[in-house]
């Protein structure tokens, strides 16, 4: 191996290892929401066209996800969304992803059937009131309504952190 081989393949070693964090920690956990506001209102139209308000599934712990479809992490959690929502009751838990700024018809090319509602945020209003900075931004809510959890970032929804706070919220 020439000496310039050697210098390349000893940086991409060095590119590799300082990336390992960053590789780790996606899909790891969510952050607690310091005092627990009130969730903004959310009332977007599912791929049927009807209304669904945040408000009709009080009394249950809720999984508010931003996405869009030409957001790589997005579209590597998005599976994970339909995991989460098959491990608990409906009547206690609820998955609800919230595209952002997409036709209908390209998202359900992607999507297909979901085990949960897809909502249409397509001038990005909830996104703002949201305080959404980037893609994919997932919140969780708890029974009364208020945001408990925030992670910006990829994750995998069915990880054991992020299912002990969802459990945490339930008990």
């Amino acid at each position: 191996m020439t000496e310039r081989r050697r210098f390349l393949a000893g940086g991409a070693g060095l590119a590799l290892l300082a990336l390992a964090p960053l590789l780790r920690a996606q899909g790891r956990g969510m952050t607690p929401i310091p005092a627990v506001p009130p969730a903004p209102t959310l009332r977007l139209p599912d791929t049927d066209g009807k209304i669904i308000d945040l408000a009709q599934y009080r009394d249950k712990v809720v999984l508010v996800n931003f996405w869009a479809t030409w957001c790589p992490p997005c579209r590597k959690e998005f599976p994970s969304l339909g995991r989460v929502r098959k491990l608990f009751k409906p009547t206690v838990f609820e998955v609800l992803a919230v595209n952002v700024g997409e036709d209908p018809d390209a998202v359900f090319s992607f999507t297909g059937n979901t085990e949960f509602p897809v909502l249409f945020d397509r001038d990005a209003k909830a996104m703002a009131a949201w305080s959404v900075k980037g893609l994919p931004t997932t919140f969780i809510i708890d029974r009364q309504g208020r945001l408990a959890f925030r992670a910006t970032g990829g994750r995998e929804f069915d990880d054991p952190d992020i299912l002990a706070a969802i459990k945490q919220l339930l008990s």
